[in-house]
């Protein structure tokens, strides 16, 4: 069977998340998430989420790059990292890779007709209620490929929540939790309490939790359930930058090097993504990259600590590509909820020109899935731009074009329509001057597919 085989059975077996009114079909309920399905097919597949040790990443934002942090550490030092993340930007084979290279797309399918089928057989005995969802077939096959390829440690972020996700079969040797706000309320709680202690699910007794001080309600949540399984919690603090004298306190776009200690070593930490709340993602990788040494046996140095921050990629995220003679440039965001809107706002107020006082003529490419907070998005992003064009995203979850005007009007906002992410990237290089920037945000699938064409057009792909 074939890699297209293997992607087209995928993509029919539809979006766990979308609703029967999200997709029309009035006889498809909407999916339950139980964990005793996962450890089924997995039994079944011989159990490969015991063969690897593994490290849980959780959180609303921040937990891929954290991940993809505390992944490249790993492989500076000299292991074979195994790193799972969820969604993907272009293709389905980036959520599983290893030391920065996604699985092949043989193996890929090898592996993929191997959770399908054993699925089915699970189905047609009984042992399961339904087929394997989309994430849980995907999450299967990267523990497959993990153990085949016997990786010495393998991060998982963590999809959707935690306590439920597919991934928290898992048993890890340390839980790392980033920041949380509001995001997928309609599955995981209305309140960021309930969707605090949804991501504290990922703990277990006697564990350990590397996190950071965050909002006091996730901050109380995820205490009392870490107290209540006497986790052992480890603050990321000490490796944060130290903060600046109140008038110097905007720190520049693209970070500027300093320094911590790590391990009695003074080294110089400048984290290769851009936006200062890497700062925040990166102290999480370095101190899970600690505790990996001090209660783990792994061996990391600091000055390896600091290059894998330093060197890793983590695209779309605030990813630049630069201006042509005739094109604007153009940022790239994958800024989904309201906290990543914010996120893109603050460093859209560091971006080098404006330091200039020079007027920077910007435009808005907007697409987003029709259950996000959009109207929250729109009001932290539309005002602060020089016009605002919408899109549809390549997902039968899209928010309408009808709606997001709504929005904008609601706003006193002129936006204009387009039927495509690539008609409105056209639109928005047509009507922006070639020294303005074009931020494109509000959705992974958006950002994916504008990616993939910028690409094309710089000859990279």
């Amino acid at each position: 069977m074939s890699y297209a085989q293997a992607i087209e059975s995928l993509y029919a077996r539809g979006h766990e998340l979308a609703h029967a009114h999200a997709v029309g079909v009035a006889d498809m309920p909407p999916r339950k998430f139980d964990l005793a399905e996962m450890r089924i097919l997995t039994a079944a597949l011989g159990s490969p989420e015991q063969h690897f040790p593994s490290v849980l990443v959780a959180g609303t934002n921040g937990k891929g790059s954290t991940s993809a942090m505390l992944a490249n550490i790993l492989r500076v030092a000299g292991y074979r990292a195994g790193l799972y993340t969820s969604p993907h930007l272009s293709r389905v084979n980036e959520r599983a890779q290893i030391n920065g290279i996604a699985i092949s797309d043989d193996d890929f399918a090898r592996l993929y007709f191997r959770v399908d089928e054993t699925g089915a057989r699970l189905l047609r005995e009984g042992k399961l209620p339904q087929h394997p969802s989309f994430f849980e077939s995907v999450t299967a096959v990267a523990f497959l490929y993990f153990a085949e390829q016997a990786v010495d440690l393998a991060v998982l972020e963590v999809g959707m929540g935690g306590r439920l996700d597919a991934t928290n079969i898992v048993e890890p040797l340390l839980s790392v939790i980033t920041d949380i706000s509001l995001d997928h309320t309609e599955w995981l709680g209305a309140t960021i309490d309930a969707i605090a202690r949804e991501k504290a699910g990922i703990l277990r007794p006697n564990g350990i939790l590397v996190t950071l001080p965050q909002h006091p309600v996730a901050n109380q949540a995820v205490g009392e359930v870490a107290v209540a399984l006497n986790v052992r919690g480890v603050s990321a603090v000490e490796f944060m930058p130290p903060r600046r004298a109140a008038d110097k306190e905007a720190v520049e776009f693209y970070a500027e090097p300093y320094s911590v200690t790590v391990a009695g070593t003074s080294v110089e930490l400048r984290p290769a993504l851009a936006g200062t709340h890497q700062h925040r993602n990166a102290a999480l990788a370095v101190a899970a990259a600690l505790e990996l040494c001090n209660n783990n046996s792994y061996n990391i140095s600091p000055q390896q600590i600091a290059e894998g921050v330093g060197t890793v990629r983590w695209p779309g995220r605030l990813e630049l590509f630069p201006r042509t003679d005739d094109r604007a440039a153009v940022l790239l965001d994958v800024a989904h909820n309201p906290a990543g809107a914010w996120t893109l706002r603050s460093a859209l107020s560091t971006w080098p020109g404006l330091a200039t006082q020079i007027p920077i003529e910007r435009t808005l490419l907007f697409g987003c899935l029709r259950e996000k907070a959009v109207e929250e998005m729109a009001q932290v992003l539309f005002p602060i731009f020089d016009r605002v064009i919408l899109t549809p995203v390549n997902s039968p979850r899209t928010a309408s074009l009808e709606y997001l005007q709504a929005v904008a009007r609601k706003l006193g906002v002129e936006a204009e329509s387009t039927a495509s992410a690539a008609a409105g990237m056209e639109l928005a290089q047509a009507q922006t001057a070639a020294n303005g920037l074009i931020v494109c945000a509000g959705s992974v699938y958006l950002i994916g597919a504008l990616r993939e064409s910028l690409l094309h057009l710089q000859g990279k792909v």
